[in-house]
C-alpha cells in the first residue's frame, strides 16, 4: 500500500506544526498539505519550513475543500467550529479525520457523529498512549472504589489554553464517572467559590489551573478517610499527542465508517 497522505489543518499552529514533523518522520504516511484561514500571512509558505524541518515541497492553502478531495486524512486541533466543518468535508471526501480539538458542544458532537456516518473519525481529548492508560487505570480504581473514596480531577495547563476543564480532564471524569456507574453530566462540581457546604457524596470535581507554558498536567486523585491514591501525567512535550494522532490517522485508513476513540486506536 502507498504511503497515506495526510494533511495538518491549521498547520502554521504550535500544534499543527508538531503535527506537520510527526507525520514528516513516522513511516507509511507523507505530509500532503497543509491549511490556514484565509487572510492568514502563512498562507502560500511550505509547510516543512514552517515546522522547521526545511522545505517539503508543500504550501498551505485556504481552501479545505480541495485539500480534503487529494487526500487520505486529515489531522486536526484546531477549534470547535472548524472542526465540525472538517467533520463534514471529511465525510464528502470519505477519508479519516483525527480531531484533537477539545471545547465542543452538544450541538457539535451531534454534527461530528453525524459526519461519522461517512467518515473514519478518531475523537479523543488526549492523543497520548499514557493519558489513555491513565484513563483506563482511573475507570477500573473508580469502579474498585466506592463512593467514601471522593474523585476529584486538577489539570494545569500553558496561558493560551482557551476551554476548561480541559479535555482530557474531561476525558478522565467520564472515565471514573463509567467506572462509579453515574452520570458526568450530572455529578460534576466545575466551580466551588463562597460557601459551598460540605461535599457531596459522590461527585466528581474539577480544578483547572492556568499558567505559563505547562503543555499539559493532570492528576485524579481518590480522597478517602486516612488514605488518598493519586494518579499523575504529566505532558513535556507536545509530539507525544502529534505521535499519537498521526498512529490514529494509520489506524483508520480502511476503517469503515464511524466515530472511535484512541482506546479504538490502542486497544484499551
Amino acid at each position: 500500500m502507498s504511503d497515506m497522505k495526510i494533511a495538518v489543518m491549521g498547520a502554521a499552529g504550535r500544534m499543527g506544526r508538531a503535527l506537520v514533523r510527526a507525520v514528516n518522520e513516522m513511516d507509511g504516511c507523507v505530509v500532503a498539505g497543509g491549511i490556514e484561514p484565509g487572510g492568514s500571512p502563512t498562507v502560500g509558505q511550505d509547510v516543512g519550513a514552517l515546522a522547521g524541518i526545511g522545505e517539503l515541497g508543500v504550501l498551505v492553502s485556504d481552501d479545505a475543500l480541495e485539500l480534503c478531495t487529494k487526500v487520505d486524512g486529515i489531522l486536526d486541533f484546531t477549534t470547535p467550529a472548524s472542526s465540525v466543518e472538517f467533520a463534514s468535508l471529511a465525510a464528502n471526501a470519505r477519508i479519516v479525520h483525527v480531531i484533537g480539538t477539545t471545547g465542543f458542544s452538544s450541538k457539535d458532537e451531534a454534527a461530528i457523529a453525524a459526519a461519522g456516518r461517512h467518515a473514519t473519525i478518531v475523537k479523543a481529548g488526549n492523543m497520548s498512549l499514557g493519558v489513555n492508560l491513565l484513563s483506563a487505570i482511573t475507570q477500573q480504581v473508580a469502579n474498585a472504589l466506592d463512593e467514601e473514596f471522593d474523585i476529584e480531577i486538577i489539570e494545569m495547563h500553558h496561558r493560551h489554553k482557551v476551554d476548561a476543564p480541559s479535555g482530557t480532564a474531561l476525558m478522565l471524569g467520564e472515565a471514573a464517572a463509567e467506572g462509579r456507574g453515574i452520570s458526568l453530566a450530572e455529578r460534576s462540581i466545575r466551580v466551588r467559590d463562597g460557601h459551598t457546604g460540605e461535599r457531596t457524596r459522590g461527585d466528581i470535581g474539577f480544578q483547572s489551573l492556568r499558567g505559563g507554558s505547562v503543555v499539559g498536567d493532570h492528576t485524579v486523585i481518590f480522597a478517602g478517610e486516612g488514605e488518598c491514591i493519586e494518579l499523575t501525567h504529566r505532558a513535556g512535550d507536545r509530539s507525544i499527542f502529534a505521535r499519537g494522532a498521526v498512529k490514529a490517522a494509520l489506524w483508520g485508513r480502511g476503517k469503515s465508517p464511524g466515530v472511535f476513540s484512541m482506546k479504538d486506536v490502542l486497544g484499551l
